[in-house]
């Protein structure tokens, strides 16, 4: 009688614990949420970051602040997020290096992309631009493989850091335009930029929002944008594969994902905020006036997404031959 009366005592301790934890997760956010941006402040992943921090905070009412977390290709920052607490209260904001293409580039990984994170929504989908110092004579893609072809390696190309979807996209020129161009990569693009500017490097094949207003203020030339399609932001602009390498495929996306284990319903309350966030006329418009177009998806769809640009970019970086130590 008495271990009954033991085990009924337990079965409504457990009954209270768990319906605590459920109003915890229904309460949630009680504190301030921290994303990881693995990349310098002042490129892409930072601009999206932050204004995906800002309309969250206002939506779930807590502060969401952003720490920039940079190295080896995104893989500190990113390492960061799978080791930490799966509670809702650290955040990532992913890329296709974090979650595509490092998986193959890498020979050892400090994480599992797919095995360590819970997908939240994938962001925005980002063409890459084919950018030019103004000194560096060609307006084309023919001009930069007749360059190329004229003067093998001499031509220089810029990355924000090797094995990024930047680098690939150089890497992925040359293969398909049968031309050698010299590698020279920077710790992010804001440490590229200047140099490009400058003209101490000829070429970038830079994410849009990080070189949209240089662009738009004439001290970046716009020879060509990597995605299949002609960019909103940048309709005067061809494609590469439109300027003669029509195989030619390369953009970048970015979402934001959780540590694996983190509860369902906080993803999809999470989810659920930058969906809506995503879908307004004020983040759209500014987004486009990045050069990016917003997204905003289930967990399951970004699971799915990830898992199906793993294994696109495997082939992009064993057909490159690039590598990282």
């Amino acid at each position: 009688m008495k271990s009954k009366t033991v085990s009924a005592a337990l079965a409504v301790a457990f009954g209270a614990m768990f319906a605590l934890a459920g109003t915890a997760h229904a309460q949630y956010p009680t504190k301030p949420i921290k994303m990881i941006v693995p990349f310098p402040a002042g490129g892409t992943t930072d601009i999206l970051a932050r204004a995906v921090a800002a309309d969250l905070q206002k939506s779930l009412g807590q502060a969401v602040f952003v720490e920039n977390k940079a190295g080896a290709g995104g893989n500190i920052g990113s390492d960061a997020v799978a080791k930490s607490p799966a509670d809702g209260y650290t955040l990532l904001m992913g890329t296709v290096g974090t979650h595509a293409i490092n998986v193959s580039l890498y020979p050892k990984m400090p994480y599992d992309a797919v095995k360590d994170f819970a997908p939240v929504s994938l962001v925005a989908g980002v063409p890459n631009v084919l950018v030019a110092a103004p000194s560096f004579p060609i307006n084309s893609v023919k001009d930069l493989v007749d360059a190329a072809k004229k003067a093998p390696d001499k031509v220089t190309f810029a990355s924000s850091g090797s094995g990024t979807s930047i680098h690939l996209s150089g890497e992925l020129f040359k293969q398909l335009a049968g031309v050698q161009m010299t590698h020279v990569p920077y710790k992010g693009s804001s440490a590229a930029l200047p140099d490009v500017i400058s003209g101490q490097v000829n070429v970038m094949f830079d994410n849009a929002p990080s070189v949209i207003q240089h662009i738009r203020g004439g001290k970046l030339k716009a020879i060509a944008v990597t995605s299949d399609k002609r960019s909103p932001a940048l309709p005067g602009v061809p494609t590469i594969a439109e300027s003669g390498l029509p195989a030619f495929e390369a953009s970048s996306w970015f979402g934001v994902l959780a540590p694996a284990g983190t509860p369902k319903d906080i993803v999809d309350k999470l989810s659920a905020a930058i969906a809506k966030s995503l879908q307004t006329a004020d983040m759209k418009e500014r987004l486009a006036g990045q050069g990016a177009v917003a997204v905003g998806n289930t967990p399951e769809q970004f699971a799915a997404h990830i898992k199906a640009e793993i294994d696109k970019w495997a082939k992009v970086v064993k057909a490159s031959g690039a590598k990282v130590d």
